[in-house]
Order: structure tokens, then C-alpha cells, then sequence
């Protein structure tokens, strides 16, 4: 029902308190990686014991995230300013496409729920179409990640530099 309509990213948050609450009181499944990170203990609430899904350990999490880099907003080229311009305006996007729904199929970024993460397009000069490079928001306060790859490697964007 909502798929046509773009819902801004950061105006429904329920944050990690929230996500972890919710996860709690539907049954979800906790993990928690032991010191060494090696393994992970797995707990799950008694009525949830015979529901079998796949469970991201925080190893493979932890891995995952660290093969996200960072780059100072100041070295993204001029076209990704103009991007995070028009994305803290609200738009309007000169693609359709942009502020739709990022899935994290390559499980590159931190795992969340579907719809947390948004795409835009950072235009590209001299490319026929919307070439490769994308701006992708979470749901947190300045939570960008540039690619320039189309989504084969993420940096995070450091609003500080």
C-alpha cells in the first residue's frame, strides 16, 4: 500500500532502545557475542524455542561493519554536498528512484529492519544514466554512507571534517 509513497527516513524512528523493546516483547531473538567473539550465545524466549530463522551472529555483524570505512564529508565530491543538501531539504530528487528503500542485500552496512536505510543519487558528469555512486541514509541523525561503487563498499560520512 505504501510502495509509491516516500515516507522521509529520519521522521519515524524508533531508535535502538526502541528496535530492542520491540524484539523483547514480540519474541525476537537476542544475541550477544561472548568476550573472545569467537562464538555467540543465542538466547530466545521459551514460547519463541521451536521457531528456527537465521541470525546474524556478532561476529559475522562485527565483520560486517568494519568493512564499512569513513571519509570526511569535506573530501566527498561536490555532487554528494549537493546530494545531502537536498536530502535534509526534503527534496524534490532529480531521480525516481531516490528516497526509495535501500535493502543492505550486500550486508555490507549494520543489519536493521527493511525500510530503514533510503538511497539517492549523487549525479555523476558525463554519465548517460545514474551511474554508480549513491548516497544511503540510516535512520540516525547524520547516519550517511557514501558509495561510489554502487554499493560494492561504504564509507561513512564524518559531518565533523
Amino acid at each position: 500500500m505504501l510502495d509509491g509513497m516516500r515516507i522521509p527516513p529520519r521522521i519515524t524512528r524508533i531508535g535502538a532502545v526502541g528496535a530492542l523493546a520491540s524484539a523483547l516483547l514480540l519474541g525476537g531473538t537476542a544475541v550477544a557475542a561472548t568476550p573472545d567473539t569467537s562464538t555467540a550465545a543465542t538466547a530466545r524466549p521459551a514460547a519463541a524455542a521451536s521457531y528456527t530463522s537465521y541470525t546474524t551472529t556478532a561476529y559475522e555483524a562485527a565483520v560486517r561493519v568494519q568493512g564499512v570505512g569513513k571519509i570526511c564529508y569535506s573530501r566527498l565530491p561536490s555532487q554528494a554536498h549537493d546530494t545531502l543538501d537536498l536530502i535534509a531539504k526534503g527534496g524534490p530528487y532529480p531521480y525516481p528512484k531516490d528516497g526509495t528503500v535501500f535493502d543492505n542485500r550486500e550486508g555490507i552496512l549494520p543489519a536493521h529492519d527493511t525500510g530503514y536505510y533510503h538511497e539517492y543519487t549523487v549525479i555523476t558528469p558525463g554519465s548517460p544514466d545514474r551511474g554508480a555512486r549513491r548516497i544511503v541514509t540510516g535512520e540516525q541523525e547524520k547516519e550517511d554512507y557514501y558509495t561510489a561503487d554502487h554499493y560494492k563498499s561504504f564509507d561513512l560520512v564524518d559531518h565533523g571534517c
